[in-house]
């Protein structure tokens, strides 16, 4: 049975980051264990937040995991706060992969062409380097136009211009990737580079109005226990789309979308 680590933020209160994974992952059979960068007492798009530093924890827990052995079969990265962190995790997803552990990185940064609240130019460095140690890196449009460097385009860009992106976020190490909410010749797109068969995909979608928090979580989730499971990437997106999809509309009555989506209700969606 395949082990898979999730290493991003807590929130206290928020269906967001490892709320939103966790119980999705459990359903389709895959255990799911947790390394905290931060609790947060809640979703930080609320605008006042506590939050409690974890790197002490991390450095602490890292060895001992080593010591006694343990070993993942993928590892999942989300938000870094500082270079210590960034250092740590770098170096384990490293350690990690010379086993044969699938590192999938979501370089959570922000979207709709600026940065999250409360993020900074110092999480575009951290996330670089994340980057460089993903098999599967998952940005989504805004998070890899600040990765690479380039002007954020609200009418969108062409199918050329968002393969040399893909090919952008290659160069920065990871062997595949993926770019979501992208508008692409005109059109709302997902579209990704498999780097085992070295082909470019494009997954065309319809906009369902309103923000939905969490949902990028809810993709990697569905995303990572497809590929666990044996999908290809490009079909392991395409399922991740339609269950993010339908489980936005089951909740698009939900009065405080900044909570995000309450994950147990839809998991017969999967």
């Amino acid at each position: 049975m395949k082990q898979i680590l999730l290493i991003n933020d807590i929130a206290g209160y928020g269906k967001v980051g490892m709320a939103a994974m966790l119980p999705i992952l459990s359903y389709m059979g895959l255990p799911a264990f947790n390394l905290p960068t931060m609790l947060v007492s809640n979703t930080l798009n609320y605008g006042d937040y506590a939050r409690l530093d974890t790197t002490e924890y991390m450095r602490q827990t890292l060895p001992v995991w080593q010591r006694l052995g343990f070993h993942f079969d993928a590892i999942c990265t989300g938000l870094m706060f500082n270079p210590l962190q960034a250092q740590l995790v770098s170096d384990f997803c490293r350690e990690q992969a010379s086993k044969g552990c699938t590192v999938y990185v979501d370089p959570v940064m922000g979207d709709g062409g600026s940065l999250y609240h409360g993020m900074t130019q110092e999480q575009v460095q951290l996330m670089r380097r994340m980057v460089g140690v993903a098999h599967v890196a998952k940005p989504n449009y805004t998070e890899a136009c600040l990765l690479c460097g380039v002007p954020y385009r609200e009418e969108g860009i062409s199918a050329d211009e968002a393969r040399r992106l893909l090919d952008a976020i290659i160069a920065l190490g990871a062997h595949s990737a993926i770019i979501t909410s992208c508008v692409v010749d005109g059109e709302p797109q997902v579209c990704g580079y498999d780097g085992d068969s070295h082909e470019y995909f494009f997954h065309p979608y319809d906009v369902i109005p309103g923000l939905f928090h969490g949902t990028g979580d809810i993709f990697s989730a569905v995303l990572i226990g497809s590929m666990e499971g044996g999908q290809r990437l490009a079909d392991a997106t395409r399922r991740a789309m339609d269950v993010v999809s339908r489980m936005i509309d089951r909740n698009r009555d939900v009065e405080d979308h900044l909570c995000g989506i309450f994950i147990e209700r839809c998991l017969d969606l999967l």
